[in-house]
């Protein structure tokens, strides 16, 4: 993995986690009390995709765009002393950085806060931003481009079809992670990494079975219309269902004990993305990325996964 080269672009985030103890009950209203006693900020988003790769062990490039104010700066920041290339962020006077603030007590979420825009990119911010990004993969021609989609506002369609083109030109693997806005939008990619709630909105079916022909079913209607490669579905508690045209399957969840789902399905991409880049095998994608996503779940908050965690989980279960 360390001698891959990976580029992340999308919608990057700050979250922002205050910590506190609720001994009472607000007298101004019904409300408990929160007295903090630390903050903690951590990347999000597309930004939490890029620190997945780089924990393990990728050369990372961040683009995105982000408001020309102090969270932007602090975001760059977190991300370039992470290791992460930064210069493909873009600063932009008419958004905000988007940024959660979760309150937590005992390890329960009390409230989030969000300052955010979901508006698309101005054109004047869209056309330099995709002619960055062109000349660098032209440039470098880092092995894996992942668009890390939150409906943000970074990923216009026009930006998703130039740069999935780009790639496809110099032979850059293309793996995504959708949302429901853009979610026809991926054309052409080599993984396309939905949840199955997106599937469900974004095709507008109900999908209420899950066994392998349903979901075999779903792969052929997407392909018809994005013409990709490979679908890979996380199931939640179920697992995860892949399909590359020739062979599927679904795996299984293995048993943890679950604290916070946030950013799970980042780690999934990122190691999703990384294992084909390396092998080709997409069965191994599958259950290495399905122990990741599993792994990152079971601390609080949106945290990284550890490559040697992950490596003696691997040993355990698929070598024995």
């Amino acid at each position: 993995m360390s001698n891959l080269h990976v580029m992340v672009v999308g919608d990057v985030m700050l979250d922002n986690y205050w910590w506190g103890n609720v001994d009472r009950i607000s007298p101004e209203a019904p409300v408990p009390i929160v007295s903090l006693d630390r903050r903690e900020s951590r990347l999000g988003g597309a930004a939490n995709v890029a620190i997945n790769c780089r924990a393990l062990g990728a050369t990372v490039t961040l683009a995105s765009v982000v408001g020309d104010d102090a969270e932007g700066d602090s975001l760059i920041r977190m991300a370039e002393d992470a290791g992460i290339e930064t210069d493909l962020i873009m600063k932009s006077f008419r958004r905000p950085t988007t940024t959660k603030v979760r309150i937590l007590s005992r390890n329960q979420q009390m409230m989030r806060l969000d300052d955010e825009t979901t508006d698309d990119l101005y054109t004047e911010e869209e056309h330099p931003f995709i002619d960055m990004v062109l000349r660098y993969l032209q440039r470098v021609k880092p092995q894996v481009l992942i668009f890390e989609d939150y409906n943000k506002g970074v990923l216009k369609e026009n930006v998703i079809k130039r740069i999935t083109d780009h790639c496809n030109e110099i032979g850059i693997i293309t793996a995504v992670d959708p949302k429901k806005k853009n979610f026809l939008s991926y054309k052409n990619v080599t993984l396309f990494k939905p949840n199955l709630k997106e599937v469900r909105e974004g095709l507008n079916m109900p999908l209420e079975n899950t066994g392998l022909n349903e979901l075999n079913a779903v792969h052929n209607k997407l392909n018809e219309v994005l013409d990709h490669k490979i679908t890979f579905i996380t199931l939640s508690e179920k697992g995860v269902f892949y399909n590359d045209g020739h062979t599927s399957g679904i795996i299984p969840s293995h048993i943890r004990d679950i604290a916070d789902v946030s950013g799970a399905g980042d780690t999934v991409i990122a190691t999703a993305a990384m294992v084909y880049a390396l092998t080709k095998n997409v069965h191994l994608m599958a259950e290495v990325s399905n122990l990741a996503g599993g792994l990152v779940c079971e601390d609080v908050g949106v945290v990284s996964i550890k490559k040697d965690k992950l490596l003696k989980e691997s040993e355990l279960v698929l070598c024995k």
